[in-house]
């Protein structure tokens, strides 16, 4: 009788899922049937990429709201190399999290005036995309953009009326003096800047 083997992978994170299932087939040393429970579709497309790429066939069944069921089926011995698991690597596909960091109120290095248009035509280009950022973090010089006064307040409002969060640094609005004049969006601290950026899936800086 073909042995099967169970990996629980819930919970984990790319490639640990890959890394478990590729070790069992490896265990298995012959015909067998690997089930390994994940938690998230990037585990379900990265082990059935992994395991198709070894020859095995595979059935995917998804037993509860964020719980899928991947059976793999080896008709032989699979070939993993000493060490393979080790250096297993997934792809990550883009969830749409993007975040802009704007760390002043010119865009580039050089003539100021120039700079100035270069980031009210860069907060327009955003507001054209097909795929708005998740949020606008601002901080430093950035903080004045959020501004009365601010060339780009009214294309930021319209990016905040779509839903795009928009988050100035407090500390830097007080060393500006600037606190009172926010037109738009919430202020906030260092903390939620660094857990924002560290959540993205793509950080842009214009």
């Amino acid at each position: 009788m073909a042995e099967k083997i169970e990996i629980n992978a819930m919970g984990d994170a790319c490639p640990i899922p890959v890394v478990k299932t590729m070790k069992a087939l490896k265990a298995l040393g012959g015909a067998g049937t690997v089930v390994t429970s994940v938690d998230n579709q990037t585990a379900v497309k990265n082990v059935t990429r992994m395991a198709t790429g070894k020859g095995c066939a595979i059935s995917t069944e998804q037993v509860g709201d964020k719980e899928w069921r991947l059976t793999i089926t080896a008709d032989k011995a699979v070939d993993v190399a000493e060490g393979e698991p080790e250096s297993a690597t997934c792809e990550v596909e883009p969830t749409g999290k993007f975040v802009v960091q704007v760390s002043s109120e010119v865009m580039g290095v050089g003539d100021d005036a120039l700079g100035h248009k270069l980031m009210k035509s860069f907060f327009y280009a955003l507001t054209q995309l097909d795929e708005l950022p998740q949020t606008i973090l601002l901080y430093n010089g950035g903080a004045h953009l959020t501004c009365e006064g601010s060339s780009c307040l009214d294309d930021i409002k319209g990016l905040a009326d779509q839903g795009v969060e928009v988050l100035t640094c407090g500390t830097c609005l007080d060393h500006y003096g600037i606190t009172d004049t926010l037109a738009v969006g919430e202020v906030t601290n260092m903390y939620v800047i660094a857990q924002k950026l560290s959540d993205a899936s793509r950080v842009v800086r214009p």
